[in-house]
């Protein structure tokens, strides 16, 4: 179960070749994925790219790199090896053995699980379609692409759930993951993050950090689930994601360094003219991109969660690391609400203020980004300070969705709201500058104006290696 056959058509660590039926299926549904890749993957004309490949699903030595075309990426289906012994970790089946198959009053809770999940996937990569045309570095073109790939592969995981559990239900969920897209106002993807365009190489480090962390805590959930299938398949996925969310972090550092550079440089906070992005323009697009990712946590209450939950459909964040009964039907804990006016802690139950205990696990995530940004700040000798906004502000989902809050937390009217956005949210402007720092720099060892270069190549290659060879 470890190694993965690459001997296949569809590369894989299921036994495909054992299942005729579903083997046929999935080789139908294979030139489909391809043309969509060719339509709506990375529009860079691109000879080949230095990737890493999984090889296997153990813990160490999972992946080989070489240099591969990129229509010829070998996307599989790969599960965490299966414990015998595993057994449900929490809700009312907490202590009885894992699911092996879907039991047929959750069918359709977990089909529309694993198709929210999937559909995620193809969609990140539809927003980040463009952007290999202003890339900074062959570096990050090449960072780019792994995390493309990837997500192409993470899409593959969930069709193959859909396709071996499911049905024609599931089959036919798995043909529509291919024809919503990203932005399209008559077939838009299913989250709203997901429609939003990423027409820059600061919203794609934004995105990378805060929407990719969102997905971990969310597969973070799944991987605990009673079907033990799905569990697997989140399992490994976390460990392909890990690297995304170094992309974004890795790369809004060097965004904040080469601005802390310049400001010294210069003994201004006004960079702009010197080819830097300013600070308060880095803190507007980190404003947004939080608070677009809060709303993928869903509502603070939900009985559809506490379902999920009791029924062993979905955990939480390390369930097997809280310490409690796994069961909750006695808990409560403090929720924030509007209530006269006013932003109050609200006593609810647990078991349906479970999305608020999973935002605020990734909250808690995010704060050490700003603060790695903030040092990095400090060691630059820079005064200034980036900051996360209230869990309240520019929320569209939840509690506050009805509401204006302020960075700071602070209930605000229509018309106070709509007289500060511009110092808050990206502005025309702001993003009409940052465009114009978007040139793309393809030669070997040398960087973008505004972003300062990594410290370290890939699988010990240096910067200057030739990680993208262009058409």
């Amino acid at each position: 179960m470890g190694l993965i056959d690459y001997r296949e058509r569809i590369p894989n660590n299921v036994g495909l070749s054992d299942d005729r039926r579903l083997q046929r299926a999935l080789e139908s549904w294979q030139p489909k994925f391809l043309s969509w890749w060719g339509e709506m993957g990375p529009a860079l004309p691109t000879r080949d790219v230095y990737l890493r490949t999984a090889v296997s699903v153990q813990r160490d030595g999972w992946a080989d790199f070489g240099h591969v075309a990129l229509p010829e990426y070998r996307w599989g289906i790969f599960l965490s090896e299966r414990a015998g012994d595993r057994t449900i970790g929490f809700g009312r089946h907490k202590g009885e053995p894992v699911w092996q198959q879907v039991p047929g009053e959750h069918r359709a809770e977990l089909q529309r699980l694993i198709v929210v999940q999937g559909d995620t996937e193809p969609a990140s990569v539809e927003q980040q379609r463009h952007l290999g045309a202003t890339a900074p570095s062959l570096y990050d073109l090449r960072n780019l692409f792994q995390v493309n790939v990837e997500e192409g592969r993470h899409l593959w995981a969930m069709v193959y759930l859909l396709h071996a559990y499911f049905g024609r239900d599931g089959r036919e969920e798995a043909e529509s993951l291919l024809l919503r897209n990203s932005g399209s106002e008559d077939a838009p993807r299913i989250l709203g993050a997901f429609n939003e365009p990423t027409p820059d190489w600061l919203a794609f480090f934004m995105f990378t950090y805060f929407t990719d962390r969102d997905g971990k805590y969310q597969l973070g959930t799944l991987k605990e689930s009673a079907f033990d299938p799905l569990a697997r398949t989140c399992d490994f996925m976390l460990k392909e994601e890990a690297h995304h969310m170094m992309v974004g972090t890795t790369g809004i550092d060097r965004v904040v360094a080469r601005t802390a550079e310049l400001m010294r440089e210069h003994d201004t906070d006004d960079i702009a003219p010197y080819g830097g992005i300013p600070l308060g323009v880095v803190q507007r697009y980190l404003n947004f991109h939080y608070s677009v990712s809060l709303d993928l946590f869903g509502s603070e209450t939900s009985t559809n969660v506490a379902n999920y939950f009791t029924n062993g459909l979905k955990g939480r964040w390390q369930e097997q690391r809280r310490k409690d009964d796994h069961v909750l039907t006695e808990d409560h804990v403090a929720v924030d609400a509007v209530v006269d006016g006013h932003i109050a802690a609200v006593d609810s139950a647990a078991l349906v203020a479970l999305n608020h205990d999973l935002r605020g696990e990734y909250t808690a995530d995010c704060r050490g980004g700003v603060t790695r940004w903030n040092r990095i700040l400090a060691d630059h000798g820079a005064d200034a300070v980036l900051t996360l906004p209230h869990h309240g502000f520019n929320r569209s989902v939840g509690a506050f969705a009805a509401h204006h809050v302020a960075p700071d937390g602070t209930l605000l009217s229509a018309a106070a709201w709509e007289a500060r956005r511009a110092a808050w949210l990206p502005s025309d402007e702001d993003m009409a500058f940052v465009a114009s720092l978007m040139r793309p720099v393809y030669e070997p060892g040398r960087i973008a104006s505004w972003v300062a270069p990594p410290r370290q190549g890939i699988n010990g290659h240096p910067f200057a290696y030739e990680y993208v060879h262009l058409a």
